[in-house]
């Protein structure tokens, strides 16, 4: 019934091809009105968590505290003479907060810290988009550039000309640096496509030795790249799907990576046709015929393990199935319709210079491999699991990695970098990129302020996880006392609603212990602009009621996104869990890049354990149902699951032991089962495929030679292609903020495809092929005989009469025994 449905469908790609290249072209023209993939990409991982993991419930506990929670930007004002800010400061900075307030992106505004010498200030710009999305993130930027650029002294300033107060404005923090990390990430993006396209071309060039049959193999490709990447942005602009940035990668390397593979099945294929001597169009029908339903299973496979991402807890991982899988539906069609009408059109021209001269096989290279296999099987499968098994022990070496790269390394020369750099130079590393500590109580510390002392000199007794601990007694650096904090509470009220200037400092009564008290010296004016500053931040830390406060830590361990922080959070939760019990703390959590990275480092590799089952049955299904065996699909599914096991052990002895990394980033062990099973079947199948063909008409051994013969320069070429489409990100990658996580990613990707390229494919199929015999297609082994006419004498008679036999069989198969 397949192999009807293929026949009927290389009838019509060829009878009606202008009409199907008029409709293709006609759906590149359709989406040119939709939105780029780019503009709709989410980059912060802690927005794919769940919500039952502790880093999203410690953010959902620090809800009350608005600065916490939201997407934002720090924006740092710093005098031009590093002198103290003063009061026309302070009026130019107030009247900036009032403009960037009245952007319509931007929800609150809060001033988060001063510099220890007074010199800097920085205010929080929260944003009032929930999850970060670049499109909104980058106007977001955009705008709040502009009205720093209005306040902001230029270089061609002249000296004679006097403005307000001599303070400069920076663009700063994680937020920046996402969006100049994503100009960059779409530079990597092209990059790895135009690198995936030259290799590709360079290596099918060489490989069909014609001018037109590598840019065949390719257009389909390229049309279902253009055209799929709007479409997915379509819908997830309205809010259908979600995409990260891992996404739009993987995106172009697996569209370009499979459709040359279907490219390749079918090109092939064509020209074996024409060598047995059939005219161009029935030979592009027959191919159809013959591999169509290859094509068909091998985008199966990876659209099943891609919709098997639905099942994961991670957002990432679970938002990657669903385009991806579109990418590959669009990809099939493309396949088996665009790509035979191309072949039909083109004709013998595909393979110019080359002339495709009709004449007996020749059996070469694959041959002579496939004649050793056959002679001595069992050598062949032993030396197989050897090397597998071998390079299998790497994996004991393998720990969970950070991302091993600061979220505030913005790209050099951008408005991110400088605001960075003022950042780290004048203010303490808890400002920068903090870790925070959040705890909530039944009474609020305005009852029972004494809480707060003791969670602040808990945390600060615990060096060896927490350094630079900032709360509301040092919101701007400096220590307050818990009294002077709760006069400044009773005489000026609630911190958030407080100016940015005082609203007087002078003629106020009190003691003269620098609390609250008669402040008509300059001293004591500084002092009071001090006092006023420090209670109006610890907005930011403690929030209104009362109930809920937090404190800034930064890490011993290094940079949050370290793989030292991150293997730290366990430690570090528990500590602020005793803080919480001793203090009275009705809930506690740690919210910051570390612990959210620790828990989604913690449930990638749960979904990795509870994927994997799911994932065999489904792919052993599909082979089931194609080979109509219940013993082929068992040990294919297990030779790629080797072929697995042996691509990360080497991953992990070439980037932990040889290269020296820390350890594999955390997707990684994830997404290699999942594109090597899914693309490693492609090659199972078309062999498997074949050899059922064969052995049809021929011995065994002969049939798995003549299949191996056959495919092997298909597969090999297919597997060198898509290993090298992977492995263009290791080139690709280079210079990104992420560089080794896309670039371990690309090269461990390319090692599983070589893998079951040259080794699984070359050694371990066949020979287990050979030393099962018949018992590969039980139950269906004894009915084999009956399923197909053509016999080897009848592939060599004339195409017509051929095409008649074919004709005659597909009848066959409907009349009653």
């Amino acid at each position: 019934m397949t192999k009807k449905l293929f026949e009927t469908l290389g009838q019509k790609s060829v009878q009606f091809r202008w009409l199907v290249v008029a409709l293709w072209l006609g759906l590149i023209i359709a989406v040119t009105f939709l939105p780029s993939l780019s503009s709709v990409v989410q980059t912060q991982n802690s927005n794919f968590l769940p919500s039952s993991t502790p880093s999203v419930k410690a953010t959902n506990l620090a809800k009350p505290l608005e600065s916490v929670n939201g997407t934002s930007l720090l924006v740092i004002g710093k005098s031009l003479g590093n002198q103290p800010l003063n009061l026309q400061d302070l009026n130019t900075i107030h009247n900036l907060e009032t403009d960037i307030k009245k952007l319509p992106l931007v929800r609150s505004i809060h001033q988060m810290a001063i510099s220890p010498n007074r010199n800097a200030m920085i205010i929080k710009v929260v944003a009032n988009f929930g999850k970060m999305n670049i499109a909104a993130a980058t106007a977001l930027n955009q705008a709040v550039l502009q009205q720093l650029s209005q306040t902001n002294h230029t270089p061609s300033d002249q000296p004679d000309i006097k403005r307000p107060s001599d303070v400069n404005f920076y663009l700063a923090g994680p937020l920046a640096t996402e969006v100049a990390q994503q100009s960059q990430s779409t530079t990597t993006s092209n990059r790895a496509e135009l690198f995936s396209i030259l290799f590709i071309l360079i290596l099918l060039m060489l490989v069909f030795q014609s001018v037109l049959a590598p840019f065949l193999t390719l257009i389909p490709a390229f049309i279902v790249l253009y055209t799929v990447t709007p479409i997915i942005a379509e819908l997830a602009q309205h809010n259908i799907l979600q995409i990260s940035s891992l996404t739009e990668i993987l995106l172009i390397v697996l569209i370009l990576g499979a459709g040359t593979d279907y490219g390749l099945f079918l090109v092939f294929r064509v020209r074996e046709e024409l060598r047995k001597g059939a005219q161009t169009k029935a030979a592009v029908q027959i191919a159809l015929s013959r591999v169509g339903e290859s094509i068909t299973f091998s985008a199966a496979t990876v659209i099943a393990a891609m919709l098997s991402l639905l099942l994961a807890s991670f957002g990432i991982y679970h938002d990657l199935g669903v385009p991806l899988a579109i990418g590959i539906v669009l990809m099939l069609l493309a396949g088996t319709t665009l790509t035979p009408a191309l072949l039909s059109i083109f004709g013998k021209a595909t393979f110019w210079p080359r002339v495709v001269r009709q004449g007996p096989p020749k059996h070469g290279y694959w041959g002579r491999i496939a004649t050793w296999i056959i002679k001595r099987p069992v050598m062949a499968l032993v030396c197989g699991i050897v090397i597998v098994a071998g390079l299998s022990f790497g994996i004991l070496g393998n720990k969970a990695a950070g991302l091993g790269t600061s979220s505030l390394v913005a790209p050099p020369g951008s408005d991110a970098a400088k605001g960075n750099a003022v950042l780290a130079a004048d203010f303490p590393t808890t400002s920068i990129n903090p870790t925070n500590i959040i705890f909530k109580f039944s009474k609020s510390v305005w009852v029972n302020p004494s809480v707060i002392e003791k969670v602040q000199n808990g945390i600060g007794r615990v060096p060896k996880l927490f350094t630079n601990p900032v709360g509301p007694l040092n919101p701007i650096g400096k220590f307050i006392s818990t009294s002077t904090l709760l006069a400044l509470h009773a005489r000026l009220g609630p911190a958030a609603r407080l100016p940015i200037i005082p609203p007087t400092l002078l003629d106020k009564t009190g003691s003269s212990d620098g609390s609250v008290g008669s402040l008509r010296t300059v001293k004591a004016e500084q002092n009071a602009l001090f006092l006023y500053e420090s209670y109006r931040a610890t907005s930011s830390f403690i929030a209104t009621g009362g109930h809920t406060i937090q404190v800034e830590v930064a890490l011993t361990s290094g940079d949050p996104s370290s793989t030292a922080a991150v293997q730290d959070i366990p430690k570090i939760r528990n500590a602020v869990t005793h803080i919480a019990k001793q203090a009275g703390a009705t809930a506690s959590g740690v919210a910051g890049e570390a612990p959210a990275l620790y828990d989604v480092s913690a449930i990638s590799s749960s979904d990795l354990l509870h994927i994997i089952p799911i994932l065999l049955i489904v792919l052993g299904l599909i082979l089931m149902l194609l080979l109509r065996s219940l013993v082929a699909p068992l040990y294919l599914l297990a030779s790629v699951a080797l072929s697995y096991l042996a691509a990360l052990g080497l991953s992990v002895i070439i980037f932990i032991y040889i290269l020296g990394f820390n350890g594999l980033t955390f997707f990684l062990p994830f997404l290699m089962f999942l594109f090597i099973l899914a693309l490693g079947e492609d090659y199972n199948i078309l062999m498997m495929t074949r050899i059922r063909e064969e052995s049809h008409n021929l011995p065994l051994t002969k049939a798995v030679t003549k299949a191996v013969s056959a495919t092997g320069s298909t597969i090999t070429s297919a597997g060198l292609i898509l290993a090298g489409t992977f492995g263009v990100l290791v080139v690709a990658g280079a210079g990104a903020n992420n560089s080794h996580q896309v670039q371990a990613l690309g090269a461990g990707l390319a090692l599983g495809i070589l893998m079951d390229t040259f080794l699984i494919r070359t050694l371990l199929v066949p020979s287990t092929v050979i030393l099962l015999g018949k018992a590969n297609w039980w139950p269906a082994s004894t009915m084999m005989a009956s399923h197909d006419i053509l016999s080897d004498k009848s592939r060599d008679i004339p195409h017509d009469t051929r095409s008649h036999l074919l004709n005659r069989e597909s009848h066959k198969d409907h009349e009653p025994a």
